[in-house]
């Protein structure tokens, strides 16, 4: 949903990526990056300037696999395709990334990962370094201990787009992982409404407290507006039952920051990142 962007450019390799950018900064357009695109809200009228997506910009290349297993993977890359190559090799990172969406490089930016008490179980984890495109033209390596971690979240690597990033995994298989993987898939599919469109968790959880139980415990779940609902399944997805705006979706996530506040005290952050103008 939302709406159309100015000018929109899909590279299919760096060099091409490095062309698009460095025209925009020199002609002063407006640029956003999109990896994937999940957990962005575009707006209905869409985006000023120049989007640009990495979508396109795909490939694993391995570095080691002996105790550790190292490789770089472009910015685009699904997650998936990590999940693949952990499955692979049995290793434990698959668990945290069965069932999220999107690319690496927004894994990066949000610093993606799960609630459940599972090792790795974020995306600091498993990062070892990031090659960051500055507006100068050239590629910086930035080892992860230069990045600044934390919650949903990742700072220091800006200003710039993420091209690759590297990974680095202790090589320690275990036979149980694909059946564990298995388990979590269908658990995921029974809590989260996936049968719909969505944009996965909108807000963040305020540690301790879950942001899916608060919005439950406010009696939101199921609340609608337009073709936009509050997942009866899972109080922290908003789901498009048909037809649904990117207002009726800003406008149950204003609604429901301002019910909690309201009746817990607790001020709600999206983890959902809006481009474009609202209102």
């Amino acid at each position: 949903m939302g709406g159309p962007a100015d000018f929109f450019s899909e590279p299919q390799n760096t060099e091409e990526l490095i062309a698009i950018w460095s025209m925009a900064l020199a002609e002063k357009v407006e640029i956003s990056v999109l990896a994937g695109g999940t957990n962005i809200l575009i707006a209905d009228s869409g985006v000023r300037g120049l989007v640009i997506s990495l979508k396109k910009l795909t490939g694993i290349e391995i570095l080691e696999n002996s105790k550790t297993l190292k490789f770089w993977a472009m910015s685009g890359t699904p997650k998936s395709e990590l999940l693949r190559l952990f499955l692979k090799h049995k290793l434990s990172a698959a668990l945290f990334l069965a069932g999220l969406p999107g690319q690496v490089s927004g894994g990066v930016v949000m610093n993606a990962g799960v609630s459940e008490k599972i090792i790795p179980r974020e995306f600091c984890e498993i990062v070892s370094g990031v090659e960051v495109l500055r507006p100068n033209g050239k590629i910086e390596f930035l080892d992860a201990s230069q990045l600044n971690w934390s919650y949903r979240d990742c700072a220091g690597w800006q200003p710039g787009i993420i091209t690759r990033v590297r990974f680095s995994v202790l090589n320690r298989p275990e036979s149980t992982v694909v059946a564990e993987v298995k388990k979590l898939n269908q658990a995921r599919l029974h809590k989260q409404p996936l049968e719909y469109p969505n944009g996965g968790s909108v807000f963040r959880n305020p540690i301790p407290l879950v942001a899916g139980k608060l919005v439950q415990d406010a009696g939101l779940k199921g609340y609608t507006i337009g073709g936009a609902q509050i997942s009866e399944k899972h109080g922290n997805f908003i789901v498009n039952k048909g037809g649904a705006r990117a207002r009726d979706i800003r406008a149950l996530i204003d609604m429901t920051i301002s019910k909690v506040q309201n009746k817990f005290n607790v001020s709600l952050q999206t983890e959902i990142i809006f481009l474009g103008q609202f209102g």
